[in-house]
């Protein structure tokens, strides 16, 4: 049985959030060695001690809009391509923020 940092099970194909870096992955596969557990993530195909993630609940999985609807993975180039363009559209103006002063 592997336990989270929270000494919760962690069973495979759940979501788990790594606490120093924030990332969410899905559990691909878990092990224990020389005393440690682990669990692999499928975002990063990388190997994390079980201490140091936080089984996730559904509802805190949050999706990206960068991904196609269909959750196959696939990057969905056009919604970056709009969200860059939106961001080059921003007008920055030196009158907005002054100090008080």
């Amino acid at each position: 049985m592997v336990l989270d940092a929270r000494d919760i099970e962690i069973p495979l194909d759940s979501h788990v959030r790594y606490v120093d870096t924030g990332t969410i992955g899905k559990v691909v596969d878990v092990k224990t060695q020389d005393g440690a557990d682990w669990v692999k993530i499928d975002k990063t195909n990388l190997w994390y001690r079980a201490k140091l993630v936080e089984l996730l609940d559904e509802k805190d999985i949050k999706t990206s809009t960068y991904y196609d609807k269909e959750d196959d993975g696939d990057i969905d180039i056009e919604a970056m391509k709009e969200k860059a363009q939106a961001l080059e559209d921003l007008e920055l103006d030196s009158n907005v923020a002054e100090g008080g002063g």
